[in-house]
């Protein structure tokens, strides 16, 4: 079993390194925040037009490149690096997979080509006040009208929410519980009976809203009621690569934190030559690389669809999740006073280390799920 990535992963890899070096440092970040969607269009395009991101696991019979998981990690693992702001895991990572597993061929025509243009951004929405990330927890009904359902309640913390061009909301069918009967239904942002409301989140480089849904009618992508199985692998993936952002912020903080101990005097001596810092630093090395083995084995997984990616998915979650947050929090402190301010970037990669923390799940949800799985 190889891990290693192939040498044209690796130049992907730069390719994308690059990109967002040069479209997307720090000082554009900060400018995407102003924004009310907190994100940049004109990124979004260059995205779409000169690297083809958002078709990047889309099938190229639909417009897309083709790839699979092991690409768009690197892809996550890059963004995350940059805390690039653009709508990429709510519409590569979330939607598109909840398509291309749940969906049929027509719903693959109708809906894939657009998003891989980049001219329409997507998300999923299925978690609900009260409620837990698991999928068999949601209790939205969709009540049947003629050929398209009819479906109210509230979804909350959806990712890119107020700006997604195409809603992808889960609901059940009447008189079902657990995971049995949900179906995945399709709506436009301009729907009646839908309204989206921005809210403040811990990390401003990733927008979220509620969603309130009051007669709002919307068509079914797949059969109706027979959504689970692929929701179930839409999440597992999606676990999968937000671990592979995480990996890549843990990693540009342990590379900020080095940097600057080299560069800040204190008695006469960089602080990188006090033993304190050796020790944070190599603290946060040891995290971030067993953090790396559990994402790149959850992303092969994903990519041969081994019937472990469950398991390897909320594995990865959770050991990236706790590297970025100790890394985020280790840059912070090598910092000083000087790292918890907004204008410092190291608060930044904190606050979305937090963030990331309970998106799709705390560690300790994770983990839980994998002592369950195991029969502990």
């Amino acid at each position: 079993m190889n891990f290693a990535f192939s040498d044209e992963q690796e130049a992907f890899r730069r390719e994308i390194r690059r990109f967002v070096a040069e479209r997307s440092p720090m000082a554009e970040v900060r400018r995407a925040l102003e924004r009310p969607e907190a994100f940049d269009r004109k990124l979004w395009r260059a995205l779409a037009e000169e690297l083809g991101l958002p078709g990047i696991g889309i099938a190229e019979a639909q417009g897309g490149q083709g790839f699979g998981p092991l690409e768009i990690g690197i892809v996550q693992e890059e963004l995350g690096r940059g805390l690039v702001c653009a709508p990429f895991f709510s519409t590569a990572c979330l939607a598109v997979p909840a398509i291309v597993h749940v969906g049929d061929d027509a719903d693959h025509r109708a809906w894939l080509p657009e998003i891989a243009s980049g001219e329409r951004t997507a998300t999923l929405a299925w978690l609900e006040p009260g409620s837990g990330w698991d999928l068999g927890e949601v209790a939205m009904v969709a009540h049947r009208d003629a050929d398209r359902f009819v479906l109210s309640g509230r979804k909350c913390l959806v990712v890119d929410g107020a700006a997604a061009g195409l809603l992808l909301v889960v609901a059940r069918d009447e008189g079902t519980g657990g995971r049995d009967g949900l179906g995945l239904y399709a709506l436009g942002a301009d729907a009646p009976g839908l309204e989206a409301e921005p809210i403040v989140p811990l990390d401003p480089t990733r927008a979220h809203a509620d969603l309130v849904l009051d007669g709002a009618r919307a068509v079914p992508v797949g059969s109706p009621g027979g959504a689970s199985p692929g929701l179930e692998r839409t999440l597992a993936e999606a676990a999968t690569l937000l671990a592979l952002e995480s990996l890549g912020g843990a990693e540009a903080c342990l590379d900020m934190a080095v940097a600057y101990a080299g560069q800040r005097i204190q008695f006469a001596r960089p602080i990188a030559s006090f033993q304190a810092i050796k020790h944070k630093c190599a603290d946060m090395l040891l995290e971030l690389e067993g953090a790396r083995v559990a994402a790149y084995w959850a992303a092969w997984a994903s990519a041969e669809n081994d019937p472990v990616l469950a398991r390897a998915a909320s594995l990865a979650k959770a050991l990236c999740c706790d590297a970025f947050r100790l890394c985020a929090a280790g840059n912070v402190q090598i910092h000083g006073g000087l790292g918890v301010t907004h204008e410092a970037d190291p608060s930044l990669y904190y606050k979305r280390a937090r963030a990331s923390e309970e998106l799709l799940g705390s560690p300790i949800w994770h983990r839980g799920r994998i002592a369950d799985d195991l029969g502990i």
